[in-house]
């Protein structure tokens, strides 16, 4: 039984912990906050047996195997070698870091430590994702020529301060952006040039960001993410055989996916169940599995593709003028 603390307890933290509910070989049992109020108030909903007061009493707890961090992104890097100071693997909230130098940090000291440390992005292990990467692989794709890919939505009143705070790391690019960032680059590779442009927030964050990923074979992606508009969050990949739909939003379980194969009316829909859970109980399951067997670095999601994702980040900000304290 692989054991499982969380440090953090927003909706993330509380999504997280009914999914690990959905894994035979996974078990919560502690939880970290920074007060104690709050870790018992989300204990009401989770029982576990260890309430902590701070998140240094979480890492040093025995009886915890692996960190769940579900803190907001500024604070992953600090949260990430507080873990891995004591030995505990860990699976990071996307985006990892705020930069591709604390991103950097964190893989190595890891290594240091012989520790397993993982991106916690969901969408790479959902039912729907693995059968794209498949169907690309098959060759039914073909040649991929474009991918495009949206994330958009208006806040709710109350606004999560998170979201446009620059010392939390807010803005669109960071908080949702990072999806299509994630589905072109693991799709396509590294960018040869990027176009990036924004609209800044009065907190001085990209409310939006349109980005466009060049490719000397010709590929184009064209991304973009917003804090000020409602968006289908759809997404297409497309080739010169064919050409995949994302009904819905891409980045969460779907319930159908379109395969378009030589003309645009030649259609199959490819039906999914979206399961018993929310959909982080894949990543957990894959990041429990990696633990049984002593693992350090997952084959699925390495350290070299999340390290590729944040230099991407890195050079989506520095085309469209987006700057973070932490730089």
């Amino acid at each position: 039984m692989i054991r499982w603390g969380i440090l953090g307890c927003g909706k993330i933290a509380r999504k997280f912990a009914d999914d690990l509910k959905l894994i035979k070989d996974a078990e919560l049992v502690a939880i970290g906050a920074r007060e104690q109020v709050t870790a018992d108030t989300f204990a009401k909903d989770f029982p576990v047996r260890y309430t902590h007061s701070s998140y240094e009493s979480l890492v040093q707890n025995p009886e915890v195997d692996v960190i769940y961090i579900a803190t907001p992104h500024a604070f992953h890097h600090e949260h990430a070698l507080l873990c891995l100071k004591y030995k505990k693997a860990v699976l990071c909230e996307k985006a990892f870091a705020m930069n591709l130098r604390q991103a950097k940090e964190m893989t190595d000291f890891a290594k240091v430590q012989r520790v397993f440390i993982m991106e916690a992005f969901w969408t790479k292990f959902l039912p729907h994702y693995q059968l794209v990467k498949q169907l690309i692989a098959n060759g039914k794709v073909g040649t991929i020529n474009y991918i495009r890919g949206e994330f958009g939505f208006i806040p709710k009143a109350p606004v999560a301060s998170r979201l446009f705070d620059p010392q939390l790391g807010g803005g669109s690019l960071y908080d949702i952006g990072v999806y299509p960032v994630f589905l072109a680059i693991d799709i396509l590779g590294r960018p040869d040039t990027i176009d990036a442009s924004m609209t800044r927030a009065s907190t001085g964050i990209d409310e939006q960001c349109a980005i466009r990923f060049n490719y000397k074979d010709g590929a184009i992606a064209q991304l973009f993410s917003s804090l000020s508009a409602n968006l289908g969050g759809g997404a297409d990949i497309a080739g010169d055989k064919g050409r995949i739909h994302f009904v819905n939003q891409f980045h969460k379980p779907l319930t159908t996916l379109e395969f378009y194969s030589d003309t645009v009316d030649n259609k199959e829909i490819i039906p999914f169940d979206k399961g018993e859970g929310y959909g982080y109980e894949y990543e957990a399951r894959h990041v429990t599995a990696c633990l049984q067997k002593g693992l350090t670095e997952s084959p699925v999601l390495t350290h070299a593709q999340t390290l590729l994702l944040m230099e991407t980040l890195d050079r989506i900000r520095e085309k469209a003028g987006i700057n973070y304290p932490m730089d």
